[in-house]
This record gives structure tokens, sequence and C-alpha cells, in this order.
């Protein structure tokens, strides 16, 4: 049996492509999605304080400030792609 390289070559480059353009719509798409979270981790640290829970607060804090590293990372990534 012989192997087609010229094939093979074809087959990944449009393996590439097809997961280049996903991640193209995919990264966008977390960072926004994780930006919602975000925005809910905040409303749930002001009602945590108004009840006093300081612990519970802080806690959702450091989640929002990882969420906001994270899309960093995802940021990289996409330009990462443009490269």
């Amino acid at each position: 049996m012989t192997h087609n390289r010229k094939h093979d070559q074809t087959a990944s480059d449009d393996g590439r492509r097809t997961s280049r353009a996903k991640l193209r719509i995919l990264l966008p798409h977390w960072i926004e999605h994780n930006e919602e979270h975000a925005a809910s981790f905040q409303r749930w640290v002001a009602r945590a304080r108004e009840l006093g829970w300081e612990g519970t607060a802080q806690g959702i804090e450091e989640a929002v400030e990882r969420m906001a590293a994270c899309n960093e990372a995802l940021s990289a990534a996409l330009k990462g792609l443009e490269e």
C-alpha cells in the first residue's frame, strides 16, 4: 500500500484551517461569556457585602480577578491566531 504524502498534507492543511476558523469564533465567544459571568459575579459581591458576608465577597472578587486573567490569556491566544 502506497502512502500519498500530498494527500495527507492537504488533509492536514484543511484540518488546520478548519480549527483556526473555529477558534476565531470560539475565543471571542468565550471572552464575552466570561465577561457576562464577571458582571454577574460583581453584582453578587455587592450583595454579599450588603449581607455582611465579607469573606464570601472577597472570594467572589478573587474569581472576578481570575476571570479577567483568563480573558487576557484567551485574548493572547486569539492574537496568536492572527500571527
